[in-house]
């Protein structure tokens, strides 16, 4: 039987709250190496990575590979109910997910595993020149402040530069962030794309786990986003571009 334990559940509940805004229902895959799922959002247009590593776990029991597929929604509401001193637990069973909650009391919830339709899901090989590594609050405030004028936001990259853009009808945003703030990888000539603001603002939750973003571009191309805490957790994202003809 499956049997996985948690005393820091928050890398599980935050992650899982995020990654339900994106997509309805996934694949949990869970082998010696941890906990992985690999989704795409409805409509095709973001990808989500996240792993939780055996090493994040108190208790790892895993007797051969394992998938389970589940209504994110529904984990979402009982990871809801986990307070930040619970020792969660995960078992695997009867084609139940079980999910333990033991703080001042035992709380047991069983969600049903659902059978999916849609084909697995590989991560898509992508080269990026521009690479940014910033402090995750940084990315958090840039896209808040897009949001308040547009739909969408450009990243532009140069060498000792990246800047975050964003311009409506009549009012604009723009967040600079230098070398100085920021690890910063690109190429001479300047590197521009734009991305949707609706999924950003839901991919940088992220930041709830991590105290560092990292951000991979490239011109017209898809954007990789990750959060990620050393032996603990990876969460990424891979975004569709905006192409808009000038």
């Amino acid at each position: 039987m499956v049997r996985l334990t948690l005393t820091e559940p928050r890398y599980l509940k935050d992650s899982i709250a995020i990654i339900s805004d994106l997509v309805n229902e996934a694949r949990f895959k869970i082998n010696q190496d941890g906990l992985e799922l690999i989704a795409m959002d409805p409509a095709n247009v973001a990808m989500v990575v996240f792993k939780l590593l055996s090493s994040c776990f108190t208790e790892y029991n895993v007797p051969e590979p394992t998938e389970i597929a589940i209504n994110l929604a529904n984990l979402k509401q009982v990871l809801r109910r986990t307070k930040p001193s619970d020792t969660l637990t995960l078992e695997y069973k009867d084609n139940r997910l079980v999910v333990l909650l033991r703080g001042d009391t035992t709380r047991t919830f069983n969600l049903p595993t659902i059978e999916l339709e849609e084909k697995e899901h590989r991560v898509p090989e992508l080269s990026f020149p521009v690479k940014i590594k910033l402090g995750s609050h940084i990315l958090v405030n840039a896209i808040e402040d897009a949001d308040i004028v547009a739909d969408s936001v450009a990243f532009i990259a140069e060498p000792n530069r990246f800047t975050i853009s964003a311009e409506g009808e009549l009012s604009a945003a723009k967040t600079e962030v230098t070398e100085k703030q920021a690890e910063i990888i690109a190429p001479e000539e300047k590197t521009k794309a734009k991305y949707s603001i609706e999924y950003l603002k839901k991919m940088i939750g992220g930041a709830k786990l991590a105290d560092v973003a990292t951000i991979h571009f490239n011109k017209d191309y898809p954007l990789k986003l990750e959060f990620k805490t050393v032996d603990r957790v990876l969460l990424s994202f891979i975004l569709a571009p905006r192409i808009e003809n000038d």
